[in-house]
């Protein structure tokens, strides 16, 4: 099973509410004159750049397996969740080295009331939003839109950390506090674009599948070993974007015919299957009693 056909309209989603705030936040800023609500609207971009990325992300990992790509394409939404966290990294630059003259020479803002109310209702569309892709990434296993919709999250916290020192300024007159939010938010984002990029480097490392999905697998080893006298060995696993892929040897008694063998391996498949969603299992039988059985357990056998 791969990613459900669907899903490129979520990314559409996040494109419009992408320009859509975009376009509020810089309202925003062009109202008030605020480098924090600058760093805010610049952003902006970073949220488009990254909504057009995990559109092209999620169209190739729903492209069938092909003659080119016989597992198909889906670590593509590594690259994406990379790439956002690149854009993440070079926006909080940007917005850091924006700030930084404003702490030598602060400047007043302008029509302080007006320009919140307008940044603070963009970032109820990125919350909604936000909270739609983080539900459907998690429901479908889709790091692209999972990531998205934690980016979106975290623009969310940044921009009311934006708003809470521009409103200090306005209530305090303490002009040197929008700089320094401004720069707050810039390293804020830092981390969250490391995490996104360290998560694309395991992936694309073809790290294994999570610890319970592991557990699961090995308790149905459990099981079976015990009603049939089979054995298991060589599990293997790993993912890549919304698949799992899992492969194992099952060591069945040397009288067992073929069918036999073949029979039980498709009922332990079903069964894993029902368990690690959008499993891809590959399973070698061999005779339990042949010590050529147990040679072959290492990848570089």
């Amino acid at each position: 099973m791969a990613l459900e056909p669907g899903l490129s309209r979520f990314a559409w989603l996040s494109i419009g509410a992408a320009l859509a705030t975009l376009a509020l936040k810089w309202w925003a800023w062009w109202i008030t004159g605020s480098v924090g609500l600058l760093s805010d609207a610049l952003e902006g971009f970073v949220n488009l750049g990254a909504a057009l990325v995990a559109l092209w992300a999620l169209r190739a990992a729903m492209r069938p397996p092909s003659a080119k790509h016989p597992y198909g394409e889906s670590k593509a939404e590594y690259l994406s969740a990379g790439i956002e966290g690149t854009l993440i990294v070079v926006a909080a630059a940007g917005i850091i080295a924006t700030a930084l003259p404003r702490l030598l020479k602060p400047a007043p803002i302008d029509e302080p009331v007006l320009g919140l109310g307008v940044s603070v209702a963009a970032s109820i569309i990125n919350l909604a939003v936000a909270l739609i892709l983080i539900r459907k990434g998690r429901a479908q296993h889709s790091i692209t839109l999972e990531a998205d919709g934690r980016h979106l999250m975290t623009d969310v916290w940044t921009s009311a950390g934006v708003v809470a020192g521009v409103a200090l300024v306005a209530f305090t007159g303490w002009l040197i506090l929008d700089p320094i939010v401004a720069i707050t938010v810039g390293v804020h984002i830092v981390w969250s674009g490391v995490a996104l990029m360290r998560r694309s480097v395991l992936g694309l490392l073809d790290t294994a599948i999570a610890g319970d999905e592991v557990s699961e697998v090995t308790a149905i080893f459990t099981e079976y070993s015990k009603r049939y006298g089979v054995s298991f060995h060589a599990l293997r696993t790993r993912q890549a974007g919304a698949r799992r892929f899992v492969s194992f040897h099952l060591l069945v008694p040397d009288e067992w015919t073929v069918s036999r063998a073949h029979k039980l391996s498709e009922e332990i498949e079903s069964r894993i299957r029902s368990l690690v969603p959008n499993a891809v299992l590959e399973v070698h039988i061999e005779p339990i009693s042949d010590p050529a059985s147990y040679d072959d357990q290492t990848l570089d056998r």
